[in-house]
């Protein structure tokens, strides 16, 4: 009986240690891939993750770094650590709640919190909120960033911590950012190269998610601000846009729905974002035209119509539109690459579907890949 009463004792004390640690039991078969992963890559292959399985499927050999924004996965980083990969957090705060000293310190110590005790890697700081240039959320959200680098770097030594940002600094959506000193505060600034239509101020027409030129400009513009070629990875959509078309010229342009969105009279809001693997999918129906390409956007698209009769006009990006922004990322020097999101292929047996995945992962890493 006192021996039991004394492994009681042992237990109760133990789980106190683990608590005041911040750390539950290894979750791993193996205790080592409870430890933070610490080594640099040279090139980073980021990958959202937004819950399930998939990631079981994900190709291995080229992911560094698993933004997790799915329910946390125990078997997730086991694996990942593994395979010497990342695992972090998702961040976001209500961008005027942050303007309160306070409030960042207590949300920041939370976040170590929660990535010591899930055995993580750092964190991916996602806020896509509108901020005037100059506000005290301006000047609060640049505090966040560099306050939350320097606690994950002082808790979790070889941590890695993200930032995402629009796919243009030129105020995107309102997103008026302090991104110079944003990008020195963190270790790397994932650019969402994507939703490039968000803001329509022309004509409200159908248009690709990531037009190739309009792209790389951007990232002209984040190096003419003498931002740090090794801080971004470039951001690309493994999704695109489903557009219904109210009307459709001779030439084949779609008229959209008017949608505003902060400021603009149209946005791609008017569409329904798809996953790759529907947009494969729904190419090889009856009702679609087929794969079509605009070489003045560097891009796939194709027309289908509904049980209704109505046109639609689908926007996406595959291989042959991901290789030069690629290629892009390399001759630029640029940190590496990611995509939202890792989930939305088709990992199933089918031959074709395999086919379209590899080719879909390999496109990340450019030409020298095809």
């Amino acid at each position: 009986m006192l021996w039991t009463n004394k492994m009681l004792l042992y237990v109760v004390f133990l789980s106190v240690l683990l608590v005041v640690s911040g750390h539950d039991v290894c979750p791993c078969e193996r205790p080592e891939l409870c430890q933070p992963i610490r080594g640099e890559r040279e090139f980073e292959v980021f990958v959202f993750d937004v819950g399930g399985k998939t990631w079981k499927s994900y190709n291995w050999s080229m992911v560094t770094t698993v933004a997790a924004f799915g329910k946390y996965d125990t078997d997730l980083m086991c694996f990942a650590h593994s395979k010497g990969a990342r695992v972090v957090l998702k961040g976001d705060i209500h961008v005027p709640y942050m303007v309160d000293q306070a409030n960042r310190t207590a949300w920041i110590k939370e976040q170590v919190r929660l990535a010591k005790k899930q055995f993580m890697d750092g964190i991916n700081i996602d806020i896509e909120q509108a901020v005037a240039d100059g506000s005290p959320e301006y000047y609060a959200l640049t505090a966040l960033v560099n306050e939350t680098t320097e606690a994950f770097h002082k808790e979790i030594p070889g941590s890695q911590v993200s930032f995402d940002v629009a796919w243009s600094p030129n105020c995107i959506d309102k997103r008026c950012y302090d991104y110079v000193s944003i990008a020195k505060s963190c270790d790397l600034l994932f650019v969402m190269s994507y939703d490039e239509q968000s803001q329509i101020t022309g004509d409200c027409i159908a248009m690709a998610n990531a037009p190739l030129n309009q792209t790389l400009k951007a990232y002209d513009d984040y190096l003419d601000l003498k931002i740090s070629s090794m801080k971004l990875v470039m951001g690309v959509p493994w999704y695109g846009y489903d557009y219904p078309c109210v009307n459709l010229s001779q030439e084949g342009t779609c008229y959209i729905p008017k949608v505003p969105f902060r400021g603009a009279p149209c946005s791609d809001a008017a569409g329904t974002q798809k996953p790759y693997k529907w947009i494969m999918k729904q190419l090889s129906s009856p009702t679609s035209s087929g794969r079509l390409w605009d070489d003045v956007q560097k891009a796939p698209y194709f027309y289908y119509k509904d049980e209704t009769g109505q046109t639609h006009q689908v926007w996406y990006d595959d291989p042959q539109s991901l290789v030069p922004k690629a290629d892009y990322v390399m001759a630029k020097g640029l940190r590496g690459i990611g995509m939202w999101n890792g989930n939305i292929l088709d990992y199933s047996d089918d031959p074709v579907a395999r086919q379209q995945t590899t080719l879909m992962w390999n496109a990340l890493l450019g030409s020298k890949m095809g």
